[in-house]
C-alpha cells in the first residue's frame, strides 16, 4: 500500500471518529467566528484587549462606545473603546495612579461615566463629564458600602446597590433636571473639543 493511500485511509478514520456532529460543531463555530468583531489583543494595551484582565463592559445606547474596567496599568482603571474609530478614548482626569476605579457604566452618547472609585479611601459612586472633564461624588456622605452603579440614558439618574440599612439596597440619586442631557446620537459629532484618540503613555 503506498504512502497516499495510508495518509487518506487515515484521514477518512479520523473524519469518521468525529462524525456528523463534530463536523456540524466544527462549521457551526467557523461560522460563528465571522460575527465577531473585537479587535485583536495588544501587549501595549493600546487598544480594547490587553493581555491583563478586562471586565464590565457596558454599551452606549447606539452601541458606539464600550467603557469597561481593565488591570492592564496594574490595578483597576476604566477605559473606553471607539468602535467606530477603534480606538480608545482619553478620559483626563478619571483615573489616578494607585486608586481602584471599577464597575462602570455609560449614558446614552457616551458621554456621562458613573463607577466605583476608591480614591477618598472607601468605595465611591462618581460621575464623570467627558465633555467638561469633571468629576462629582455622590455618595460621599452616604453610611455602608456601594457597588455596581448604573446611568440612565439621559445621564440625569443614577442608580446603585447599598448596604446601608444592613442589607443590600438599591439607592436612586437624582442629577437635577439643570444637568445638560445625555442623548441617543453620540456628542462627539456635534463637539469636536473632545479628543478623538487617546494619549500616548
Amino acid at each position: 500500500m503506498s504512502r497516499n493511500t495510508i495518509a487518506n485511509s487515515r484521514k477518512s478514520r479520523g473524519w469518521s471518529r468525529l462524525g456528523l456532529g463534530g463536523i456540524v460543531c466544527l462549521f457551526a463555530i467557523a461560522c460563528t467566528r465571522q460575527n465577531f468583531i473585537t479587535p485583536p489583543t495588544q501587549g501595549l494595551g493600546a487598544t480594547l484587549n490587553s493581555t491583563s484582565s478586562e471586565n464590565h463592559p457596558r454599551f452606549s445606547y447606539d452601541g458606539r462606545y464600550v467603557v469597561f474596567a481593565s488591570d492592564r496599568r496594574n490595578h483597576r482603571q476604566i477605559y473606553v473603546y471607539d468602535l467606530t474609530r477603534r480606538q480608545l478614548l482619553p478620559l483626563p482626569g478619571l483615573n489616578q495612579p494607585g486608586v481602584l476605579h471599577d464597575q462602570p457604566d455609560i449614558s446614552a452618547d457616551g458621554r456621562y461615566i458613573v463607577y466605583v472609585s476608591e480614591r477618598s479611601g472607601k468605595p465611591d459612586i462618581i460621575v464623570y463629564d467627558r465633555k467638561t472633564y469633571q468629576t462629582k461624588t455622590i455618595t460621599q456622605n452616604l453610611l455602608g458600602e456601594v457597588r455596581n452603579p448604573t446611568i440612565s440614558g439621559n445621564g440625569r439618574f443614577v442608580a446603585f446597590e447599598t448596604n446601608r440599612s444592613g442589607q443590600w439596597d438599591i439607592e436612586v440619586y437624582d442629577r437635577g433636571a439643570q444637568i445638560e442631557r445625555s442623548n441617543p446620537n453620540p456628542f462627539s459629532n456635534s463637539t469636536p473639543n473632545v479628543p478623538e484618540a487617546a494619549p500616548e503613555e
